[in-house]
């Protein structure tokens, strides 16, 4: 943390707000009790909360020195000893491992929480606005110093890879993109190809003997296979942007491509064993699909 004088440069943070934030503690102080409980509950509402906080002693340990670090928020003297005490936070939290994604909500908490205080104090116009923007770049540089260490965490990690290991990890990466743009572009083409067959399906229902009512059933099917090859390239766009790649949309093309065959099959009696084999597959799919939910919902809490 020898760098956090130019931390406090990049943030534009000026002795000025540092005892606007200072004149703001006794206030804070006097809501610290409440502004603890608000925590809690709201912390509670991430739902895997239990595992980090296990017992009535830690969760006691928790709150003193949650309480601490909000009214020292407002201590007014921004030094090394300051951001070292953030940093070895940091440092407990990535210890323990609590993702940074409950970091940041708990960031959200505590700025709305501070913001409505001043907000409900409301005098000066010049002075409420240098109080917000005081109380902006204090949280912003906490969580600066505090999510450091998940940086660092990684990097250290990366670093004491061998030279092999990390050629290994950066051609992986790069194969791993180009797999990727591979897929991308398969996925498209699937789309393209489902056009041409609804297309196809639309010139047979009006210029073949193929029967309305069947015509009607293979068009539907069709519609079907395009909407779930669309939410595939959805997902798939996503998962570019770098979120997780949703497999239950894989199943869903799956199943609608067997629910096509059930709307076809259903008009041939000869056809019913084979519909009972499709659709002992779709049932198998629906409780995959409905698995993969069950557990990406469950990662979410």
């Amino acid at each position: 943390m020898q760098h956090y004088q130019s931390l406090k440069e990049h943030y534009k943070f000026t002795e000025e707000e540092a005892q606007i934030l200072k004149a703001l503690q006794p206030r804070m102080e006097k809501l610290a009790d409440d502004f603890i409980d608000e925590f809690y509950n709201y912390i509670w509402g991430f739902g895997k909360t239990a595992q980090f906080l296990k017992n009535k002693e830690i969760i006691a340990y928790h709150r003193t020195k949650i309480k601490a670090w909000f009214i020292n928020l407002f201590c007014g003297q921004y030094d090394l000893p300051y951001f070292m005490y953030l940093y070895k936070i940091g440092e407990v939290h990535v210890k323990i491992g609590l993702p940074t994604h409950y970091v940041n909500s708990a960031f959200t908490f505590v700025r709305t929480f501070v913001l409505k205080s001043i907000e409900e104090n409301f005098g000066n116009k010049e002075q409420h606005v240098k109080e917000i923007q005081a109380v902006e770049k204090i949280i912003d540089m906490n969580l600066d110093v505090l999510t450091s260490s998940y940086r660092e965490e990684e990097l250290s990690k990366f670093l004491s890879l061998s030279k092999i290991e990390k050629s290994i990890l950066t051609g992986l990466k790069k194969f791993n993109s180009y797999i990727n743009y591979f897929l991308a572009g398969a996925l498209a083409l699937v789309a393209f190809f489902a056009v041409v067959l609804f297309g196809y399906d639309i010139y047979l229902l009006f210029f073949s003997d193929i029967g309305i009512e069947k015509g009607i059933l293979t068009v539907l099917g069709s519609l079907l296979v395009l909407w779930a090859a669309i939410e595939l390239i959805h997902e798939e766009i996503n998962h570019l942007q770098g979120k997780g790649f949703a497999i239950g949309a894989f199943i869903m093309l799956a199943m609608a491509a067997l629910i096509r065959k059930v709307l076809i099959y259903s008009l041939s009696a000869e056809k019913g064993e084979e519909l009972l084999i499709i659709a002992a597959v779709i049932v198998g799919l629906a409780i995959a699909y409905w698995l993969v939910g069950a557990k990406k919902r469950t990662t979410i809490d």
